[in-house]
């Protein structure tokens, strides 16, 4: 990837509103969803096992559309490509208000590749051009994904009901911030250079595929991202159930979601200071395990207390894990490498959480299982995620340039 040109300081601010506000859109059409499942099913037909497929879609495109992102950028340059993000969310967010499931399930895929675009391309782009200033632009692109995510949870039944439109009104109403950051984004196009390799064009290519480290990583991603859109798709329904009425299940899905904000806009910059983050990660870890322990015993007794713990466990997790992306490679490029290779794959298996829980529910009748299985897979989350904040450079193996001697490449630790 082509070194960034230098910025001055207006250039560089409007750059960084660009990224917080792209992030600002990557989860509220998401979010939103969650909250007006009983209204999909009513307007629609959608059943249980339907909605877990909605739910599941837009996080297993993530993980398909992740690898479009490098290729994409590289034919392009990275910021045509982050415009082409905002369009097919923009696209796939205004289709999927159609009056059938077809083509709600579309403009979900539409959309949902859109993000994984936007999910690969970020940590990269803060690595290029903020080299100095990672923790301050992961807090803060990080911290915009999830307040926008909370924003979204709390607000959409009481638009939905203010605007008297259905379930389509307040999710239009997401369309609107998506459009607002494609035109504050406009200006970087002018800006905009094709990708061009500063490495020797290797013969074999790069090769995190044999990178134990890297796939860690991605295990632990992967895992962190399967229990966030499992909650976030799954919460307010588990309240439901017990009875909460639906402006309280999404009350507290907004408690999930925005529990972690305060500490995400400071966590990256504070695991930056460190050279190694285990203690971070063992520490967001046991927050998450407390959290989901009094949601399968007492889901009732205190709901606002086990949503605040499940979202500062992983809310903060998350932002740590794409800061990660940052310290552990050298360069934009390598970021940009992990950051495709944790996403596709990880995005894949994350997918399946919200599936598999519409299937375990209809089957089971019950949340039970559902809570006590992300309970057991925190523990596989965690010894991949202390393997992956050692510290340690996840980089490709050495590949060999079709100008070079193989006999003179050296081999990287």
């Amino acid at each position: 990837m082509s070194a960034a040109t230098p910025r001055g300081l207006g250039s560089a601010v409007l750059l960084g509103a660009g990224i917080v506000l792209i992030a600002a859109n990557l989860r509220p059409a998401i979010a939103s969803v969650a909250t007006v499942l009983d209204q999909l099913h009513a307007g629609l037909g959608l059943s249980a096992t339907g909605a877990g497929i909605l739910n599941a879609l837009p996080v297993i495109f993530f993980g398909l559309g992740a690898p479009v992102a490098p290729l994409l950028s590289r034919r392009v340059g990275i910021e045509r490509a982050l415009l082409v993000a905002l369009a097919a969310l923009i696209a796939g967010a205004a289709l999927r208000l159609g009056p059938s499931q077809v083509l709600l399930f579309t403009g979900t895929i539409i959309l949902g590749g859109g993000i994984a675009i936007a999910n690969v391309l970020l940590p990269g782009l803060v690595k290029r051009d903020f080299p100095h200033r990672i923790g301050l632009m992961s807090g803060l692109y990080t911290t915009s994904l999830a307040a926008a995510a909370s924003l979204a949870a709390a607000t959409t039944v009481p638009l939905g009901d203010a605007l008297d439109l259905g379930w389509r009104g307040p999710m239009g109403v997401w369309i609107v911030p998506a459009v607002l950051a494609l035109l504050v984004w406009l200006p970087q196009i002018r800006r905009a250079r094709p990708c061009q390799e500063t490495r020797p064009r290797a013969r074999n290519g790069p090769s995190l595929l044999r990178n134990p480290l890297a796939w860690r990583f991605t295990v632990f991603m992967g895992l962190l991202s399967l229990t966030y859109h499992t909650v976030l798709a799954w919460l307010p329904s588990i309240y439901t159930a017990y009875g909460v009425d639906a402006v309280t299940a999404g009350a507290l899905l907004s408690v999930a979601t925005i529990g972690a904000t305060p500490v995400t806009l400071v966590l990256p910059a504070l695991a930056s200071r460190v050279r190694d983050q285990r203690w971070w990660v063992g520490g967001l870890t046991a927050v998450t395990a407390v959290g989901l322990v009094g949601l399968l015993v007492v889901p009732t007794a205190a709901p606002y207390l086990w949503a605040g713990l499940i979202g500062l466990g992983m809310g903060a997790a998350f932002p740590l894990g794409l800061t990660l992306i940052t310290l552990r490679t050298r360069t934009g490029e390598d970021a940009t490498a992990l950051s495709t290779m944790s996403q596709s794959f990880g995005y894949l298996v994350a997918g399946l959480g919200p599936l598999a829980v519409g299937v375990l529910h209809d089957v089971t009748g019950s949340w039970t299982p559902t809570v006590a299985v992300l309970l057991v897979l925190l523990v596989p989350q965690l010894l991949a995620g202390l393997a992956a904040a050692r510290d340690r450079f996840i980089e490709p193996r050495p590949r060999i340039a079709a100008t070079e001697d193989p006999a003179r490449a050296t081999t990287a630790v």
